[in-house]
């Protein structure tokens, strides 16, 4: 009588590999089509194409670059392209990432350049442009409120995180204070915060 088979047991599954860019050409484009669709603000475009589509990066990985980049000069879209050229190319991937977002944008503001300052005296095109400007401003707050989910896995926790979120927008939108004075004060004193949650 053949003796019973000892049970094996099944081998972890491996972790799926990291989404990323398959080329430099593959960074360009995605940047460039990226870049494209930013009509009056690229911040909710560039977190659904990195995070939803793409997944290049998860959403706390965006919350937490986009931090970065927002404090740095310059626009905060084109610093973010920036870092995650050089996360998967070095130099030469920063440099990608930059031209991707910058050649065809460049280039369609200076024919719209030419059209507009033919025809910027239609008062039709004016109340274009203003609706436009409430269209932007409407993808910015989805794209706030979406990025609240990950919040919850902060280390300062929901409340506290909702409460400097609060106060910020006091301070910029209500008071009118200088952002760089913003970022000093409440920015250093989440990084401070959060530093002494996560020391062991």
């Amino acid at each position: 009588m053949e003796p019973n088979p000892t049970p094996t047991t099944p081998l972890p599954a491996l972790p799926l590999p990291r989404a990323q860019p398959e080329s430099l050409a593959d960074l360009f484009l995605s940047f460039t089509v990226l870049a494209l669709q930013g009509f009056g603000g690229v911040l909710a475009v560039v977190q659904r194409e990195l995070v939803d589509k793409k997944r290049w990066m998860t959403n706390e990985e965006f919350i937490e670059d986009w931090a970065v980049a927002q404090i740095m000069p310059g626009p905060n879209v084109v610093n973010l392209s920036i870092m995650i050229g050089d996360r998967y190319f070095g130099l030469r991937g920063a440099l990608v990432g930059l031209a991707g977002m910058l050649t065809f944008p460049l280039l369609g503001v200076l024919l719209l350049a030419l059209v507009y300052a033919q025809y910027a005296h239609y008062p039709q095109v004016a109340g274009a442009l203003r609706g436009m400007g409430a269209v932007a401003a409407g993808l910015i707050t989805a794209t706030g409120l979406r990025l609240l989910r990950a919040v919850r896995h902060h280390a300062l926790g929901t409340p506290l995180c909702l409460l400097l979120g609060a106060l910020c927008f006091v301070a910029i939108a209500l008071l009118q204070l200088p952002l760089i004075y913003v970022l000093l004060v409440l920015g250093g004193l989440g990084c401070v915060l959060t530093y002494r949650k996560l020391r062991p």
